[in-house]
């Protein structure tokens, strides 16, 4: 705590970061992120392969404590946020039916897989002021990013930019007792880069039982050997703890949002996270027509739960590690440039975690660590074998063929049982070749057509893969499916109003479902079939009123049916009904505006319509609608000193609403389901920035 106490002393003035020169004729506001980072974005997803890029512009418009908004903004993903530890990521409804966590997408940070061998993801472990980018490519279309079902999310960290050294800082203060602080060192001389920062994040919640805090520190430094090579090295380490409210049913969700769940509130429920990411990246160009980037990377994961009985308390470990190559070539195919890449990536991991009884009304946290009665490790193994080849068939038509191929291996003994056969095995599931096919035309400048075929999985995660008794089950199989899209993107009014629009039907098999045995414990099986068929369409026009006022209205609209093709549960049969946990419809409608090159003042509000909670779908939550509002002022004090104010406002009409569900939940007890998650009611934040540039 006095260390806190001493940085904040220190540190009292946030500072900001201002300008940079990047050459002699171009100089970037760094404070207006907005103009740097849109100018600046570059997609990782090369070739005629579709993606949608989260910079600036979109972080500009929320609050700076969690990325959940921006992405959300994007039409075809939603993330279920029951708290800021407590998030749910689905695109095109894969991973709607995950019942905890991330699963069925691959999530890389700076080009490293930060996925984990069983397959979940957490992007609460990512501050989102040390990012100057997310990139998503939907669907398994993205095969040099591991072919899920779900596609696969990028998060670009900040960097240096230009010949400069600076000293930058956000300070952020709101509702709920929350205080957030940024503080980065930047520094480039044309050969070697680092940028710095440490972000430190505490609240109080909304709801019972939800302090969250945070400390992070992300080191990302390259050095430029000659002009072929390059080596880099990122290092990210973060540190949180957090309160489990947990979901409660409707009865207490309308009587009182604000209350935890009484079996996690009776014992003080947490968890506690340690990580760290550790990658070196070694870049080459051996000549103007052949590159490779070749990355290596070790990850650790401690982590530890506080859980009500008959849970019991989780004590976790995870340590991987992995490498990551690419080759990428240019050659001429008919007098037209083509590009081909070829590479590989390695994920090697081992987790252990062991399970303690939880003794109940012995002291003032409602309970203490008992005997343990479970120990268990895992290794596991993935490996992708990738490439895409990219031809210009025509000067306005193009293809990309790409493909995937991935083995996975999980490796599960149960140390506390371990004269029981049963429950130690090692799972090797076959190779799968997974193959995409990107074509695009142009008509105009203007005018432009894409579509795609492609083939994705998702491996079962390790709960999945046992029984309820915790023995191995033999008959879990990969889930596998096949994507269709079209898609468009039009300019007019000289290229001010930007039109994008796309459908798509997604069929998957082996459907992975998830069973719910007792009050919060899941296993998984194969269920099935679903069809999944959306429309995506985003609308971005920008105008200028007079010499210094610049407007920018936007719309962007999902519509889904999900659906059931062939699914039985315990004798029933639900083949017809829509798919569980996904919205029908969901947009974001708002405005940008910018005055005077100095303010700005941005409104945005997002829809999410009712979602069906059970198989039979006699159960759905409520449709809700949220407005959220942030303006800024932002100053150049001299040639060294800039500054800004922010001011914002979140659920400005107080609604009250589900931010998440769980689906097919089941009372035990004489108690109701637990389907809700309240989300947050109107709450305010300001933030102050200053900064110095040698």
């Amino acid at each position: 705590m006095k260390k806190h106490l001493l940085f904040y002393c220190l540190f009292s003035l946030p500072l900001v970061l201002i300008a940079q020169k990047i050459n002699e004729n171009d100089t970037i506001t760094q404070l207006d992120e907005v103009i740097l980072l849109d100018a600046l974005k570059k997609k990782n997803a090369t070739g005629s392969t579709d993606s949608e890029i989260i910079s600036a512009k979109i972080f500009q418009n929320y609050s700076p404590v969690s990325m959940v908004n921006s992405i959300n903004q994007v039409p075809g993903i939603y993330i279920f946020s029951g708290a800021l530890n407590t998030n749910r990521i689905t695109i095109r409804g894969i991973g709607a039916r995950t019942l905890f966590g991330t699963d069925k997408l691959s999530l890389y940070y700076n080009d490293i897989p930060v996925t984990d061998g069983s397959g979940f993801s957490t992007i609460e472990a990512y501050d989102l002021e040390n990012l100057s980018q997310i990139e998503i490519i939907k669907g398994p279309k993205g095969t040099a990013f591991g072919a899920n079902l779900g596609g696969a999310i990028i998060l670009t960290p900040k960097k240096a930019l230009g010949r400069s050294t600076n000293f930058s800082n956000n300070a952020t203060i709101g509702s709920f007792g929350l205080v957030k602080n940024n503080l980065s060192f930047n520094h480039f001389n044309g050969k070697f880069r680092i940028g710095l920062q440490y972000g430190h994040l505490k609240t109080d919640g909304y709801r019972e039982n939800s302090k969250f805090k945070r400390e992070g520190l992300l080191l990302n430094s390259s050095y430029k050997i000659n002009n072929h090579q390059q080596i880099s090295l990122l290092v990210n380490h973060v540190d949180y703890t957090s309160q489990i409210p947990s979901s409660i049913g409707a009865t207490a969700f309308a009587a009182n949002p604000k209350q935890a769940a009484a079996n996690w509130a009776a014992v003080a429920g947490f968890e506690a996270n340690n990580y760290t990411l550790i990658g070196l990246n070694y870049s080459r160009t051996f000549n103007k027509h052949l590159k490779n980037n070749t990355s290596v990377f070790y990850t650790y994961l401690d982590h530890f739960e506080k859980r009500p009985r008959p849970l019991g308390f989780l004590d976790e470990n995870t340590m991987g590690f992995g490498f990551r190559t690419r080759f990428s070539a240019a050659f001429k195919i008919l007098n037209k440039l083509s590009n081909f890449s070829l590479g590989g990536e390695m994920y090697k991991d081992e987790y252990d975690w062991d399970g303690f009884e939880t003794l109940e009304n012995v002291d003032n946290s409602g309970s203490l660590k008992g005997e343990q009665f479970t120990r268990n490790k895992e290794f596991r193994d993935k490996w992708n074998i990738f490439g895409s080849l990219f031809v210009p068939i025509t000067e306005n038509f193009s293809s990309q063929l790409g493909f995937n191929i991935n083995k996975t291996t999980y490796d599960y003994r149960d140390l506390f049982n371990f004269n029981d056969s049963n429950k130690s095995a090692k799972r090797s599931f076959k190779a799968i070749f997974l193959p995409s096919l990107n074509l695009k035309y142009l008509f105009s400048d203007n005018f432009s057509l894409f579509a795609n075929i492609s083939r994705g999985f998702s491996n079962p995660t390790l709960e999945e893969t046992l029984t309820p008794d915790g023995a191995i089950n033999p008959k879990i199989a990969q889930e596998t499916g096949s994507s269709y899209e079209l898609g468009s993107t039009i300019f007019l009014l000289e290229r001010q109003l930007k039109i994008t629009a796309s459908i798509y039907q997604m069929n998957i098999k082996n459907l992975l479902v998830g069973e719910r045995i007792n009050e919060d414990q899941f296993v998984g099986k194969n269920a099935g079939k679903t069809r999944h068929k959306g429309l995506e369409i985003g609308i971005n026009y920008a105008f200028t009123l007079g010499k210094n006022i610049e407007i920018s209205p936007f719309l962007n609209f999902t519509l889904t049916d999900h659906s059931f093709v062939q699914f039985t549960d315990k004798g029933q049969d639900f083949s017809g009904n829509p798919l569980t946990g996904v919205p029908k419809t969901r947009n974001t409608i708002g405005v940008q505006s910018n005055f005077l090159d100095h303010f700005y003042w941005n409104i945005t509000t997002q829809y999410v319509g009712s979602i069906t909670l059970t198989n039979a779908a006699d159960i759905r939550s409520d449709s809700f609608n949220t407005y959220n509002s942030r303006m800024g002022y932002q100053q150049k004090l001299s040639t060294h000193f800039t500054l800004g104010f922010d001011f914002g406002v979140n659920n400005i009409f107080n609604t009250i609403y589900a931010q998440s569900v769980l689906i097919n939940t089941r009372g035990f007890g004489g108690r109701e389901p637990r389907y809700f998650y309240p989300g947050d009611a109107r709450n305010y934040y300001a933030s102050f920035r200053l900064g110095y540039r040698l």
